[in-house]
């Protein structure tokens, strides 16, 4: 996320006027979003990380659906809608990892400690 973010704060500057401080603050805020809720999660105990996972997708994919609007909009070209979207895809996949182990994380210390109260 990070390198697909120092690729986005390139791009934002060529933005056009009329873009920039709507469609593209809010791609930037998206960004930011995603990386703080990575963050906090990469901090915080097991069984407290998967909602803040949660939100990381979650934005992360309301981010990419706002890059979208940005290229069919021909705000930002094929080129450089494909150079972010590749480290973001990548982002998404590890995400979608991360919460799938949390999610088999809890649903395992769940069932073990159903199992310990009978």
């Amino acid at each position: 996320m990070k390198l697909a973010y120092k690729i986005w704060h390139g791009y934002i500057v060529a933005f056009p006027k009329t873009s920039r401080y709507t469609l593209g603050e809010t791609i930037d805020r998206y960004f930011l979003q995603t990386i703080e809720n990575i963050l906090v999660a990469s901090f915080l105990q097991k069984q407290d990380k998967q909602p803040f996972v949660r939100k990381a997708i979650v934005s992360l994919d309301t981010l990419k659906f706002f890059l979208l609007v940005a290229w069919e909009n021909d705000i930002i070209d094929m080129k450089k809608y494909t150079t972010l979207s590749l480290p973001l895809s990548e982002s998404g996949k590890m995400l979608g990892g991360w919460h799938g182990q949390l999610a088999k994380q809890n649903s395992s210390e769940s069932a073990q400690g159903q199992s310990k109260e009978k």
